[in-house]
């Protein structure tokens, strides 16, 4: 009997030195109890970012080259397509109206975005290089651009729908109406994206062992938060817009069945491209984020690390998709539109850049559409 008690408390001296070593050896905050979990399970399981993460981020057969030289591309021509956006709108001072002014500032939105993406490129490949201050104001800028950009295509639905369903006729005071709804739009926009500029910060992630640009969230409620956050993205971000977008504009291509117009059909060929232009864009990254969230979020079953790789890698290529939308935009809402056609021929003769016989012959060959530009009916933009 003494015999067994001795034993009993010389296992005990031992198990308490052995775990005295293992607490010296971790006393990190957070890698104690990595290491307790993975003697109690040796089993792979998908956690939060802050706790235990068993799957590498790393997913194999991956490169960040790609998406960087992508995002490059999408950069240029959505740099140069928006900027003609701006600059033609902008010279047209006294043939402007509502869908004009909602235009320029969506290219503004556009832009916004755009000028952030050689940062998130360089970010995919070599990882964050630019400090704390910028990840903070490029993450709020990206987060402004994406919620002001879907709120003022929702704008534009409800302005042709009054324009074209109600026949609504342009007063002077409308124009003011419309730049404040546009104020308000980007005030609301930035207030969404104020809670991401703060939690946004450069550390080093020792799984990567590189720099990252993400939300630095300790505490027991950062899953909570950072599911509350994707779930305001999906509602207010994305599928109210797209409610509002898909009634105001089914209204309109009914009242334009039912009108007698030359350029009806013209008319609804560029609300049909508006509008599955912004389902192609933004519905598989939307769907591929809510995917993550509940993943994250455990109400799906942990899956295997292979299906978690294939699920980074769709959300990669869909967020490429979806800010391909930026440069889309300009060619969608301008340049299929005959009145912007004519605007930028203008001014590209006033600069000197086409010769008077170009402009005049393209002006006579579209004389038809620029007899109904002026008047709200027409759905051309």
């Amino acid at each position: 009997m003494k015999r067994q008690f001795f034993t009993v408390t010389v296992l005990k001296y031992l198990l308490l030195v052995n775990q005295a070593g293992v607490e010296a050896q971790y006393d990190d905050e957070g890698l104690l109890e990595e290491y307790l979990s993975a003697t109690q399970n040796s089993t792979i399981s998908w956690e939060d970012d802050d706790s235990s993460t068993p799957c590498s981020l790393n997913v194999p057969e991956f490169s960040g080259l790609g998406l960087m030289i992508v995002y490059f591309i999408v950069f240029v021509f959505s740099l140069f397509g928006n900027s003609v956006v701006i600059y033609v709108v902008y010279y047209m001072r006294k043939g402007r109206v509502s869908t004009d002014i909602y235009l320029m500032h969506l290219a503004l939105s556009d832009l916004l975005c755009c000028l952030t993406l050689p940062f998130w490129a360089v970010d995919k490949h070599f990882g964050w290089m630019f400090g704390n201050l910028p990840c903070k104001l490029l993450s709020g800028f990206q987060e402004a651009s994406v919620y002001s950009g879907v709120f003022l295509l929702a704008c534009i639905s409800v302005d042709r729908y009054f324009a074209i369903v109600r026949a609504t006729r342009v007063l002077p005071s409308h124009h003011l109406l419309v730049k404040v709804v546009c104020g308000v739009v980007w005030l609301v926009a930035g207030a969404l994206a104020l809670p991401v500029a703060i939690k946004r910060e450069s550390t080093y992630d020792d799984l990567l062992e590189q720099f990252v640009c993400y939300e630095n969230l300790t505490n027991e409620s950062s899953e909570q938060w950072r599911v509350s956050i994707r779930l305001l993205r999906h509602t207010v971000g994305f599928f109210l817009p797209l409610v509002v977008m898909a009634v105001c504009y089914s209204w309109t291509v009914v009242t334009l069945f039912h009108t007698r117009s030359q350029q009806k059909h013209k008319a609804m060929r560029v609300i049909l491209a508006v509008v599955l232009a912004f389902i192609v864009c933004w519905l598989p990254y939307n769907v591929t984020v809510l995917i993550d969230t509940l993943i994250r979020g455990d109400t799906i079953e942990s899956p295997p690390c292979e299906t978690i790789y294939r699920v980074e890698v769709v959300l990669n290529v869909t967020q490429v998709l979806a800010f391909m939308h930026c440069a889309v935009n300009p060619v969608l809402y301008a340049f299929i539109g005959v009145k912007f056609r004519n605007q930028l021929l203008l001014a590209l003769y006033k600069h000197g850049f086409i010769s008077k016989r170009l402009q005049m012959a393209y002006k006579k060959s579209s004389v038809s559409s620029i007899r109904s530009r002026n008047t709200s009916v027409n759905g051309e933009f």
